[in-house]
């Protein structure tokens, strides 16, 4: 056991300035990957600064008719809530395609989006991991890797990010609220993720001492479907080999809007843009849609023992939007 301090935030200033007060400090929600982590030697924080009482915890409604997530709500309150259910389902599939019963309760939205990729070198201390020690290589890339990336990787990390709701928040075009030492700022959900380059260990835009405070919904659109859809070896709780969050509207054999994003495919939840692209005005067919995954997966560069994702992904692309089509 590493010793570590420990201060409970009483305020949301007051965590962000004991954060930078304290170099290398980690806030503290509800632990439920950063413990697992500092178990494994993976984070050794010399502080947690405990977040958990702080007032983040409300689903609060919007006067544009959107929705406020606060840091803190519970992945099963989240999943649970009527205005989520009813305006976007798809993020309470995707929420409750995560993890157990026991862990969507402890879990919290803002620790959510942060919990890190499930590599198995990132978690082994003892093998090398650009992601958790710069400079050291990856093995996954001549090794392990049938559960990582195929999009937007490098010779430095393939990694995926494991959270199922960021995918569906990618796909419903939130935003993610900050708050740090120099104030608060807005980061959309998109580009909230890193992808790997020549820095696999940042995970995130976040900067020093910043606290995820809140997420934001924008309004829900009139006439959209919407779901998730996830493959994975255990349906009880392993994480995604490949997810599709899809919102779709059709409108006299037409797709009105489309909002498509991927997870299990890269080291941050994949925004489909070409797809999109492919699917604006063309007609609601299996054909289009086929041709929409097409297009976003050309990009795609599998190695040895991944290359199976492409076809699932396009499978599952085509069978989730042929569904939502056939409900318009």
């Amino acid at each position: 056991m590493k010793p570590f301090g420990y201060v409970r935030a009483g305020s949301v200033a007051h965590a962000v300035q004991v954060a930078a007060e304290r170099p290398g400090a980690r806030f503290l929600g509800g632990g439920t990957n950063l413990v697992d982590l500092m178990k494994l030697g993976v984070e050794s924080p010399p502080l947690l600064i405990d977040v958990s009482r702080l007032p983040l915890d409300r689903i609060e409604e919007l006067a544009d008719g959107g929705l406020r997530i606060g840091a803190m709500v519970r992945n099963s309150d989240l999943a649970a809530a009527p205005a989520v259910r009813d305006r976007y389902p798809v993020l309470s599939q995707a929420v409750l395609a995560g993890a157990s019963g026991q862990l969507r309760n402890t879990a919290t939205t803002g620790g959510n989006l942060l919990q890190r990729t499930r590599c198995l070198y990132f978690q082994d201390v003892t093998k090398p991991c650009n992601k958790r020690a710069p400079g050291t290589g990856c093995p996954a890339r001549e090794g392990t890797h049938r559960d990582l990336a195929v999009l937007g990787h490098s010779e430095h990390c393939i990694a995926t990010q494991p959270s199922d709701m960021a995918v569906a928040l990618a796909a419903l075009d939130a935003t993610v609220h900050l708050h740090g030492p120099d104030g608060e700022r807005s980061v959309p959900v998109t580009a909230f993720h890193r992808l790997p380059g020549d820095r696999p260990d940042r995970d995130t835009v976040i900067r020093t001492g910043e606290l995820l405070t809140a997420v934001e919904l924008p309004p829900a659109l009139p006439g959209v479907h919407m779901r998730y859809r996830k493959a994975r070896d255990r349906t009880s709780f392993a994480f995604a080999l490949v997810s599709v969050a899809a919102v779709l509207a059709v409108r006299d054999g037409a797709v009105r809007h489309a909002a498509l994003a991927y997870g299990g495919l890269a080291h941050r939840p994949w925004r489909a843009r070409a797809a999109e692209a492919v699917l604006h005005g063309a007609s609601a067919t299996e054909d289009t849609f086929a041709r929409a995954a097409d297009a976003e997966l050309a990009a795609a560069r599998p190695l040895r023992d991944n290359g199976f994702k492409v076809a699932l992904a396009r499978n599952l692309t085509v069978g989730v939007l042929a569904d939502l089509a056939a409900r318009a």
